[in-house]
């Protein structure tokens, strides 16, 4: 029986590929990627010849157990995402859940999720923090954003850059107006933004 080794990307600048990331990739049999495209570009700035199939959140029930009887039979796989830790907001947990189902090995090693260098850079409490992800889009999303007033610790988002404006729109709505928030993009690249808004409800007044 081979291993499933899990394998984070960088979330921008491709110099944040561990020495151990480029050793797994360029000997496993198989890499499972989010986007072929995106993934055979870093491949190829490491000079790593693969083989690679898609994994994605639109095949990924489909594909499940193609990849497990894979495993079983011996080939060695490693899953990635277009940038992170497969399974946080990226595709990867029903593969991984299916693994540990058959007592498949799974490994998964540490890298790039951008939560941590963005809570951490944010000056925000960090001791103690609640990770969302990204909120629903329509169903649920108001009722998600009041059920942080229940909350004592710094909350993590994720969100698209052409809905922030929206989003801290709901936070002023749902009673977070005078809450202080912080917006990090282009995390680890050379434009990288940590921007702090001070009082939500007084920056959209002035902008």
């Amino acid at each position: 029986m081979a291993k499933l080794t899990v394998v984070p990307t960088p979330i921008g600048n491709l110099r944040d590929m561990t020495y151990r990331a480029v050793e797994i990739l360029s000997s496993v049999d198989l890499v499972l990627a989010e986007d072929t495209r995106t993934t055979f570009k870093l491949l190829s700035h490491y000079q790593i010849d693969a083989k690679l199939q898609s994994f994605h959140m639109n095949n990924e029930h489909k594909v499940v157990d193609k990849y497990i009887k894979a495993l079983l039979a011996g080939t060695e796989i490693a899953l990635v995402s277009d940038a992170g830790t497969p399974g946080i907001s990226d595709p990867g947990y029903m593969l991984i859940r299916a693994a540990v189902q058959n007592n498949i090995t799974v490994e998964c090693l540490p890298g790039a999720t951008a939560m941590i260098p963005a809570v951490v850079a944010s000056g925000f409490p960090c001791d103690r923090f609640y990770f969302e992800g990204f909120l629903p889009h329509k169903k649920g999303r108001v009722k998600k954003i009041e059920s942080f007033k229940l909350l004592d610790q710094t909350v993590i988002l994720y969100e698209s850059p052409h809905r922030i404006v929206k989003l801290l729109v709901q936070l002023i709505d749902g009673g977070f107006a005078t809450h202080n928030v912080v917006v990090c993009r282009e995390l680890s690249k050379i434009h990288e933004e940590v921007s702090v808004v001070v009082e939500v409800h007084e920056e959209l007044t002035a902008a």
